[in-house]
């Protein structure tokens, strides 16, 4: 469970398996473990006969899963209706994390693009408009944005979407045209398929289960 696959890793049981952990430590297990094929968003994964899960509490459905698969599903979904959890938990871990897996750029004008963007995502933040700001051609401008970021351009600013999006939806905002609209998405529908995309639910579906504000 959790960091524990750090303990398989190290004895070799992950070598050229499919893996997981928190996702807080995702980028480092495979960094260190180069034969471990770390998958980031699954909340447990089954190779043969070794199973890894994400944070803690996944461990729940990891023990779920193992109840279903020795003793059925009737069993597994009497457990998890005692339990009051989910028998299989829609989505995946990328729906918990809070923190964008983007770096911060070292050169410092694209440093500043990138607080620019963040208070901006409403606008137009097409790649010939960021060039253009960057002050650079829109070819040199993506290869140096993907280089320093680790992410395209379009991919950095829907993620950064995506994110405002999740906090306006954990705020309870009811309206999710007015989201769509606040967090730069064209319409609800971009979002929905953006949402489904990245974290493999609806918006309605994640303020259902992480609204603060009841």
């Amino acid at each position: 469970m959790c960091t524990g696959a750090y303990l398989l890793a190290a004895a070799g049981l992950l070598d050229d398996r499919k893996a997981t952990t928190h996702w807080a430590h995702c980028d480092d297990l495979a960094r260190r473990y180069a034969r471990v094929q770390v998958d980031p968003d699954p909340v447990f994964i089954n190779d043969g006969d070794v199973w890894t899960s994400a944070g803690i509490t996944a461990g729940i459905d990891l023990a779920l899963a193992l109840v279903e698969e020795d003793l059925g599903p009737a069993a597994a979904l009497s457990a998890a209706r005692e339990l009051v959890v989910f028998l299989k938990r829609p989505g995946g871990q990328s729906q918990f994390s809070s923190a964008l897996s983007a770096q911060q750029a070292t050169k410092p004008e694209l440093r500043e693009l990138q607080a620019w963007i963040a208070g901006h995502l409403e606008d137009n933040l097409s790649l010939p408009v960021l060039a253009e700001r960057a002050l650079m051609s829109e070819r040199s401008f993506s290869r140096a944005f993907h280089r320093e970021v680790g992410q395209t351009p379009a991919a950095y600013v829907e993620a950064l979407r995506i994110e405002r999006a999740r906090n306006l939806l954990e705020d309870g905002a009811p309206s999710l045209e007015a989201v769509a609209q606040s967090s730069g998405f064209a319409s609800a529908e971009v979002l929905r398929r953006a949402f489904h995309r990245h974290l493999r639910v609806s918006p309605a579906e994640y303020r259902d289960r992480f609204q603060l504000s009841r």
